[in-house]
């Protein structure tokens, strides 16, 4: 008998999925463990395999349509069975053809044209859509023409001091010799309140055409969104920042480098700083379930990785159990499987806290939004060399910002403060790292 079969749920907070491609086409043949179609969830591009042997009987959705969880994407059964039967009692209506609908691409709206103002009258030409815009022009200010024919007498102050002012001598009556205008005539003028004569105002042609491109949200997309305000809005965020002297850490790195074949990075050791650190203030690492507050016992941090469409959360598990080395490979590894959307649901679950590091665009220093189901996230800023204080010495060091976003319903001013006066120790001691 044909069974049905539905769009499944391919992580804990996924809603719907996208069909990507479609691997097989109706009437193909189909084994259980044969890969059906690629789907888009929240987090990732996976491969969907089928739990059916038979036949592709029917595809209910196209390439780049979203279906809801537990909704109808095809039906497999014998070669030629009627299917139509267990799709009406699945709550599906089967289309007019079996066959999958052509590709949709989604509409580009195309940019609109508009022609900006212009002090010339024009005939602008219609839109595509044949309105008539609306063009505006800059009325000529009126000034009064001056009459050069005849010269005027003024000394060479009582002419500065109108020209400062925007005083027409034409309009002054000068009480030197044979008339001639001199500095008290132009002041008493002045004095009077005359109104200053404006400069013409220069007339610019302005032109050039508005657009703009509507894209439609990917899954992932969609996620960011809405767990994002849902952290920002449920939980109550504050602020804490904290500058480190990274002169040690710069030292210790250079020579780990020189001697490894793993080049280290400068994140992978704030990894381990924060790892180190959780394990001392256990408040921190700690999760609001509504109810009750949960602290883990085990350190689990998210790393943010930047990708096409937003940002990707992959989890290093048990973290301060790791090296340098192993904390650089497995960064690497899973930064590599986020930008080529090959990340595994279980490789970005379990985070009890997050950091996000944007010193490497030349940030100085940022506020991060809480990464649910975290209370904490620390946000990484650049390493500058700025005059400091050292042992009663102005010197040049290396200084890295940090600023830690804290979810208030877990963690006090005080917990936090505690936590990044011990991560603030540990960077600027690397070598305790290491014991």
């Amino acid at each position: 008998m044909a069974e049905v079969v539905k769009m499944p749920r391919m992580s804990d907070t996924m809603t719907e999925g996208v069909i990507v491609s479609w691997t097989k086409k109706v009437g193909d043949k189909v084994k259980t463990g044969d890969v059906l179609a690629e789907i888009e969830t929240d987090k990732a591009v996976m491969d969907f395999e089928s739990y059916l042997d038979g036949t592709l009987l029917y595809i209910g959705a196209e390439k780049g349509q979203a279906v809801a969880v537990d909704q109808v994407i095809a039906v497999i059964g014998k070669d030629g069975e009627d299917y139509k039967a267990v799709l009406a009692g699945a709550g599906s209506t089967p289309a007019a053809t079996p066959a999958p609908a052509p590709e949709a691409k989604p509409a580009e709206a195309a940019p609109q044209k508009v022609a900006a103002a212009t002090p010339v009258e024009v005939k602008p030409a219609k839109e595509k859509n044949g309105t008539q815009p609306t063009i505006t022009s800059t009325p000529p200010v009126e000034v009064e023409p001056s009459d050069n024919s005849s010269r005027v007498k003024a000394s060479p102050l009582a002419k500065k001091i109108a020209a400062e002012k925007g005083i027409d001598l034409k309009k002054v009556s000068g009480s030197g010799g044979d008339g001639r205008i001199i500095r008290r005539d132009v002041e008493k003028l002045s004095a009077k309140g005359a109104k200053p004569v404006a400069p013409p105002l220069p007339s610019v042609s302005l032109s050039g055409d508005e657009g703009f491109n509507d894209v439609p949200l990917s899954q992932i997309r969609k996620t960011i969104a809405r767990r994002l305000s849902e952290s920002m809005f449920g939980a109550p965020h504050f602020y804490l920042t904290i500058a480190v002297n990274m002169d040690n850490a710069v030292s210790v790195r250079s020579q780990i480098n020189e001697i490894s074949e793993t080049h280290i990075s400068y994140n992978d050791m704030v990894l381990k700083a924060v790892a180190l650190s959780l394990l001392r203030h256990p408040k921190v690492n700690a999760s609001w379930l509504g109810d009750k507050i949960r602290y883990y016992q085990h350190v689990h941090i998210g790393v943010a990785v930047a990708i096409e469409e937003g940002l990707l959360v992959p989890v290093v598990k048990f973290a301060d159990k790791k090296s340098f080395a192993q904390i650089n490979a497995e960064v690497k590894t899973l930064s590599k499987k986020a930008k080529d959307r090959k990340l595994q649901p279980a490789e970005m679950e379990g985070n009890t806290f997050t950091v996000s590091n944007l010193g490497m665009m030349d940030i100085e220093e940022f506020t991060a939004i809480i990464n649910p189901p975290d209370s904490c996230i620390l946000a990484v800023g650049s390493i500058k060399q700025v005059p400091s204080v050292i042992n009663n010495e102005i010197k040049i060091a290396n200084v890295m910002k940090l600023t830690m976003s804290c979810d208030h319903r877990v963690v006090d001013g005080a917990t936090g403060a505690q936590f990044l006066q011990t991560l603030k120790r540990f960077l600027e001691n690397p070598v305790m790292m290491l014991v």
